[in-house]
């Protein structure tokens, strides 16, 4: 049945709001990032204080967003999304009166429903086909690229002209106003009342915000948790290179502060232009299958490039193949869980898939750590070829059963 013109026109507003906010929620985050490290030496916190910090913000988002997924799931994503908001301007209020490690510690809870981006992605999957959503979900990678460069750059200008609090007011005035715009143009609920669960998919039945029964209910689904575990191996060995990147910068690029964070503004440049251009292309003409292929394809070959890096020159290379790899698979592995469980599921699907970037923040200091003191970074590229390999043979071989079960 074809869809009412007027609605189409506020199913495309939602969505272009939705953009809207993601670039502003990344834009305040990173502007907060490139202070806190300054910030945390001007509070006299040591590296390994400094790793703590990271750990538990790590672990809250972790914990977190899986919560966050049902509450969007139960009470429609302007609920969640103000929620996300309002814990992002507490975090900025403490942020901003922070004279101490104690607050500094203390500003990190509110980061436990800070998830702008996840919350996006449910209205996104909500509001668009199956056929659309891949598409969608990879303007959305756009806009996180946006704010990275927006956030970078005006954090470090705003901090080194005016102050190093001034990000943090800036990015506390920003999260209100996304707040009150939440509350004015994103709808109660965004799911299609219509869409009925497709043949043996069991909705949820429990109003437990947090149920780990729910949470395997969810990854019984025929192929999500293969899935959800390429989307795991996938993405980690160049998250742990690029968690462990302010230390390779200085020890193996020999790039000081400001070289590093250049070097950052070209990676988000990189993925503008990645997620915008070149991913909506490929998903507009191939596959999900084959596009997972190909990604793994690059990514063995980025593993190589990186086992015979030697300077900061031959990574701006590898750089543009790395986030191709990063944003085709993120795509990807996204829209294909979306479609694999009941519409009334999407958002705690999504919330699951966002506690992967929390998971390696926290595990993976401890795992880089290792491998770049004891094997350099060559190793974060023999790990990256190994993984990438298994799952492309995986993925072909799932391939030819379908292949095989339906001849």
């Amino acid at each position: 049945m074809a869809s009412n013109p007027g609605e189409t026109i506020a199913k495309r507003r939602t969505i272009r709001v939705a953009y809207m906010l993601v670039v502003a929620d990344i834009s305040c985050l990173f502007m907060q990032f490139s202070v806190t490290p300054q910030l945390t030496r001007t509070l006299g916190l040591d590296t390994v204080g400094f790793g703590y910090l990271q750990t538990l913000f790590g672990i809250l988002q972790l914990v977190g967003s899986p919560i966050f997924g049902r509450i969007s799931d139960q009470h429609g994503p302007r609920a969640a999304l103000a929620l996300s908001f309002l814990s992002s301007s507490f975090y900025y209020l403490i942020m901003a009166f922070t004279t101490s490690i104690p607050f500094l510690f203390l500003s990190r809870l509110p980061s436990f429903f800070m998830h702008g981006l996840p919350g996006a992605q449910m209205i996104v999957t909500d509001l668009t086909s199956d056929k659309e959503r891949a598409d969608s979900l990879g303007i959305l990678g756009l806009c996180f690229g946006i704010g990275i460069i927006i956030g970078s750059s005006l954090g470090g200008f705003l901090a080194t002209r005016y102050g190093l609090y001034t990000p943090t007011f800036l990015a506390l005035a920003s999260s209100l106003v996304s707040c009150m715009m939440v509350m004015a143009f994103i709808p109660r609920h965004t799911k299609l009342q219509k869409q009925e669960p497709a043949p043996g998919q069991k909705t949820s039945r429990s109003s437990s915000l947090f149920s780990f029964s729910e949470l395997g209910r969810l990854l019984k689904f025929p192929g999500v948790t293969a899935i959800f575990v390429i989307k795991v191996l996938s993405g980690f060995p160049i998250g742990l290179f690029m968690i462990m990147f302010p230390i390779t910068s200085v020890d193996f690029f020999g790039l000081d502060t400001a070289g590093a964070g250049y070097l950052m503004s070209y990676f988000g440049i990189l993925q503008l232009v990645v997620q915008g251009v070149l991913v909506r292309l490929l998903v507009r003409r191939f596959s999900e299958n084959a596009l997972l292929s190909l990604s793994m394809v690059v990514s063995m070959a980025v593993g190589l490039a990186m086992t015979l890096m030697t300077n900061v020159f031959h990574f701006c290379i590898i750089a543009a193949p790395m986030v191709f790899v990063m944003c085709v698979s993120g795509v990807i592995t996204d829209s294909i869980l979306t479609k694999s469980v009941p519409p009334s599921d999407t958002g705690a699907m999504l919330g699951i898939c966002a506690t992967i970037q929390p998971l390696t923040r926290t595990i993976g200091p401890t795992i880089g750590g290792h491998l770049y003191k004891h094997y350099g970074v060559p190793s974060f590229g023999f790990v990256n070829m190994i993984i990438s390999f298994l799952i492309l043979i995986y993925v072909f071989k799932v391939h030819d059963n379908k292949k095989h079960g339906k001849s």
